[in-house]
């Protein structure tokens, strides 16, 4: 896998539905890259005439406050009700987890990688999320930053989460990834028990740096660290089907 390219596909403050739009396509163009003939009107293949890397990571900073759950429930109607009324979003989403919170200042991250070609089994690659976070953790300074074994996948900052973790693979193809938070306001995660893990809290790079850190500010680290953790070469990308 040595150098293999991986396309960025940079979003920007976009809703959370539609990264998750944008993930999707870049999902149909991984498996159309194992065919040896593309669908009609799908993605070319690699070496065809439009080849294009058959991985992608997805970024982007959510334009609004949103509530996700994972596969492990969904808030009651009256948890609901409340959320809503606070003026957030709420949205299933197929990944591992409990309910958790994207909003402004967080980065989010889907790597849509093939774990089969790469032969790395899904805990490897969820080792491998923690991995580069904490590489990116080094650049800034926060040498404190740790991952701790599971249930408390992610990373930490004695008992308060920096970055959720939350992962999906069908197909040997995987999607959703990681959140991290870099200036969002934390108050948000006060009406959830944020990934249900009691007694445990959140907190952000701009609260353990002491100054203001935007997703703008930890996107060239942040690529570091995934290029060196996942052995690629990073194509950039406006869209998931150049």
């Amino acid at each position: 896998m040595s150098g293999a390219p991986l396309r960025v596909v940079l979003l920007g403050p976009v809703p959370y539905a539609e990264a998750l739009r944008v993930q999707e396509r870049c999902v149909a163009a991984a498996r159309a890259a194992r065919s040896p003939t593309p669908a009609p009107g799908g993605p070319a293949v690699r070496g065809g005439p439009r080849a294009v890397p058959a991985e992608s990571v997805v970024l982007s900073e959510p334009a609004h406050p949103v509530y996700t759950w994972g596969l492990r429930g969904a808030p009651d109607a009256a948890a609901a009700a409340t959320l809503r009324a606070r003026g957030a979003g709420l949205v299933a989403a197929r990944r591992g987890g409990h309910i958790t919170f994207h909003g402004p200042g967080q980065l989010l991250a889907f790597p849509v990688l093939d774990l089969r070609r790469r032969r790395l089994p899904v805990r490897g690659y969820v080792a491998g999320l923690e991995a580069l976070v904490l590489r990116l953790c080094r650049r800034l300074g926060l040498g404190a930053a740790r991952a701790l074994p599971p249930p408390f996948t992610g990373i930490w900052m004695g008992d308060s989460k920096l970055c959720a973790i939350g992962v999906h693979c069908g197909n040997y193809i995987t999607s959703h990834g990681l959140a991290l938070n870099c200036c969002t306001d934390l108050t948000w995660f006060d009406h959830i028990i944020p990934c249900g893990l009691e007694g445990k809290g959140v907190t952000s790079l701009s609260r353990e740096l002491g100054q203001h850190i935007t997703v703008d500010h930890v996107l060239e680290p942040f690529l570091d660290s995934f290029q060196e953790v996942f052995d690629c070469a990073l194509v950039f990308s406006d869209d998931p089907a150049d």
